[in-house]
């Protein structure tokens, strides 16, 4: 179905044609933008001269040893608004304010006493307003809040439909938080949200089909194709931890038998390596075991990665994606978990793509926050909630 113009239709799509450009390439001239963007110089002329009036981009330094009139580039002032980032995880909430290129700014986690919603609407409007209270800008305007988490989420309506981790089942959380607070709201799948970050400022920023593979809690392969973030028709696409990896296996937290993420998520391999020992070792102690060359500890892991691989295979015949990339906690074991699941992936897989590992501090929570800096940039993202929709 094609979009109906109009005046502000097409206004709207000029500027994100030219955010995004800006975005994904750099800095670039006026006349630059026009040839790539194929807009006439007179609609750059008018759009950047917009977007330079409400701040959104500034002016650079004309070209060094151009003859003639100097082009001077334009670039985006991601400074110019704020976003925060939510990350509901079982008994806390990590959250961060973030630029519109989603790097932290500040960054804290709150704990949530019990798992109701309205729990969790309580200790999020409390972390949204501390990280306003302490933000490093204050005049700067904030644009909205993102919430990711794991779950079969309705992003059209901000409604989790159903979340195994907090037994949840349609719960329109966003509209709480959008109660308490005075900007709009989005909801996500937390590993959709990280993909969505990845495909507009990370490792997925040049690719147009990519798979984004997250190994924490649990295990997902969020799907981003033709640049967007693929939800599917109930908005659970990318499960890949609920694949069946062995049926008599153990009980996941879906409810059903051997899952994927039932043996090989990240607590499920620390449990398994840690058996009857401390309960206060964690992945770095398993990460220094297997650096030692701790048999079982190598071995866990080679047998992790060989599964992910071939499950991941599987998403990748049926995708083909350019490139993996990979995050979530489980990314601390390094080669010793990557390097079997690359090379299971190669021998399963009929084209098997790059995969490359890109985890760090704060990656859940600035994931949420593109959930609202992306609006600048994509014309057909969901609207967020705002208080009293």
């Amino acid at each position: 179905m094609g979009l109906k113009g109009d005046q502000g239709t097409s206004r709207a799509l000029n500027r994100r044609l030219v955010l995004d450009l800006l975005r994904r390439d750099g800095p670039k001239s006026r006349a630059e933008i026009a040839s790539m963007t194929g807009l006439s110089p007179a609609t750059v002329t008018f759009v950047v001269g917009d977007l330079i009036g409400e701040n959104y981009l500034l002016e650079g330094k004309a070209s060094a040893g151009a003859t003639g009139r100097r082009p001077i580039p334009v670039k985006i002032n991601y400074g110019a608004q704020l976003a925060v980032g939510l990350k509901f995880m079982v008994g806390s909430i990590a959250a961060v304010l973030t630029d519109l290129a989603t790097t932290p700014l500040e960054a804290l986690t709150v704990p949530v006493l019990g798992t109701t919603p309205e729990a969790y609407v309580t200790a999020s409007a409390k972390a949204v307003a501390r990280l306003l209270r302490d933000g490093t800008r204050p005049a700067a305007k904030v644009m909205g809040i993102g919430i990711a988490m794991p779950g079969i989420i309705d992003v059209a309506t901000g409604m989790c439909r159903r979340s195994h981790r907090f037994g949840w089942v349609d719960v329109p959380i966003t509209s709480m938080l959008a109660e308490r607070v005075h900007v709009p709201v989005w909801l996500d799948d937390d590993t959709n949200a990280f993909a969505l970050a990845q495909q507009l400022f990370g490792l997925g920023r040049q690719h147009r089909t990519a798979g984004v593979l997250a190994i924490g809690a649990g295990i997902s392969c969020a799907v981003v194709i033709d640049g967007a973030v693929h939800h599917g028709a109930s908005g659970s696409a990318g499960k890949l931890g609920h694949c069946i990896h062995d049926p008599n296996g153990p009980i996941c937290e879906c409810g059903r038998r051997g899952c994927l993420q039932a043996f090989y998520s990240e607590p499920a391999i620390v449990e398994r390596w840690r058996g009857a020992r401390s309960k206060k070792l964690d992945r770095y102690d398993m990460m220094k075991a297997a650096d030692s060359g701790e048999e079982n500890a190598l071995g866990i892991l080679i047998e992790a990665g060989e599964a992910i691989g071939r499950h991941l295979a599987d998403f990748c015949n049926l995708v083909d994606p350019e490139v993996v990339v990979v995050g979530g906690e489980g990314v601390a074991f390094g080669e010793h978990l990557l390097g079997p699941l690359r090379k299971s992936l190669a021998e399963h897989a009929l084209t098997a793509p790059p995969v490359l590992p890109d985890w760090q501090v704060n990656s859940w929570e600035r994931g949420a926050a593109a959930l609202a800096t992306q609006q600048l940039f994509d014309f057909e993202a969901v609207p967020g909630l705002a208080r009293g929709a």
